[in-house]
C-alpha cells in the first residue's frame, strides 16, 4: 500500500518536507511503519507542486524508480519552493504495470490527485462498471490501468458534471463506488489527497475493510502557518489521526474541517 503526503502553507523547499524529517516520505518508501499490505514502496513515485507567483498549471515530477534511487530528485528538491505540495510513493498491486501512465499524481486542469488503497480484484470486479459511469471526455482522460486512476475518473466525472465543490465531488465519487462495491460484494479502501494549489481535500475511507492510516498536523514549530496531511507522521509532534469514513479539508485560512462521508 502506498504512502501519501500533502502540504499547504508558507513557501518551503521540497527538500524540507521530502528529505529532512526523521520519518520523511523517502524513509517511508523503504521503512514504512503503518502499512497494512506490502513491505516497501519501491514501484515509483510522484511529486506535484504549485507556483503561487505564476498563473500556470501545477508541476509534476514522476519516475518508475524507487524514490531513493532517483539521483535527480535531491537536486530538484533543493531548488523548488512551493506553498502547496503533494507527494506519493507507490507499492503496486500485483499484476499492475510499472510504467509512467500508472504513476501518480493524476491531474485535471489545476487539480492534482493521489490515492492510497485498493479495490479488491479490480480488473475482475469493478473495472468495467466504473468505466461505464464516465462521460466520454473523462473516459478519454484515463490513460492507465490502475484502480487509483479510475477512482480519479469518478471524481472528475462528478466535478465536471455539476457545479459543486471538490469536497462534494469527492464524497459523491466515493458514494458511487460504495454502490458499485455493494452490488458485487467488493472491498475497497480510498485514502485520497486532492489539491488545486489553494486547498487540500483528503479522505480516509474504506468499505468492508479497515482504511489505511492518515494523519494531519497544523502549525508545527518547524512548519508554522501550515498544514500537513500524511500517511504516517513525518516527525515527533502533535499529529492527529484522521477519523475513518471522513473528508478532511483545509483552505487558505489554515482551518482544518472534518466531515463524515456517509
Amino acid at each position: 500500500m502506498c504512502r501519501l503526503l500533502g502540504y499547504l502553507g508558507q513557501p518551503i523547499l521540497l527538500d524540507s518536507i521530502l528529505y529532512k524529517p526523521d520519518r520523511s516520505l523517502i524513509v517511508q518508501s523503504y521503512e514504512p511503519r503503518e502499512m497494512t499490505s506490502g513491505v516497501v514502496n519501491a514501484d515509483g513515485f510522484g511529486i506535484g507542486w504549485y507556483h503561487s507567483q505564476r498563473d500556470t498549471d501545477p508541476f509534476t515530477y514522476k519516475n518508475t524508480l524507487p524514490i531513493w534511487n532517483d539521483t535527480n530528485l535531491p537536486h530538484l528538491a533543493r531548488y523548488v519552493e512551493s506553498e502547496c505540495i503533494l507527494g506519493y510513493v507507490r507499492s503496486a498491486t500485483a499484476g499492475q504495470a510499472l510504467d509512467f501512465s500508472n504513476c501518480q499524481p493524476f491531474g485535471y486542469d489545476r487539480l492534482l490527485f493521489v490515492h492510497n488503497g485498493f479495490i479488491q480484484n479490480f480488473r475482475q470486479t469493478l473495472y468495467r462498471q466504473m468505466r461505464a459511469q464516465l462521460s466520454d471526455p473523462v473516459y478519454q482522460l484515463v490513460k492507465g490501468t490502475t484502480d487509483s486512476e479510475h477512482i480519479f475518473g469518478l471524481f472528475v466525472n462528478e466535478l465536471t458534471a455539476k457545479n459543486i465543490t471538490v469536497e462534494t465531488a469527492l464524497r459523491n465519487a466515493l458514494k458511487t463506488l460504495v454502490e458499485l462495491a455493494k452490488f458485487d460484494r467488493v472491498e475497497f479502501s480510498a485514502n485520497i489527497i486532492i489539491s488545486d494549489g489553494q486547498q487540500l481535500v483528503a479522505s480516509r475511507f474504506a468499505w468492508q475493510t479497515t482504511p489505511p492510516s492518515l494523519y494531519w498536523l497544523r502549525d508545527d514549530l518547524n512548519f508554522p502557518k501550515s498544514v500537513i496531511i500524511a500517511s504516517e507522521p513525518l516527525f515527533a509532534s502533535n499529529w492527529h489521526e484522521c477519523p475513518a469514513q471522513s473528508i478532511i479539508s483545509v483552505g487558505g485560512d489554515g482551518e482544518v474541517r472534518i466531515d463524515s462521508i456517509l
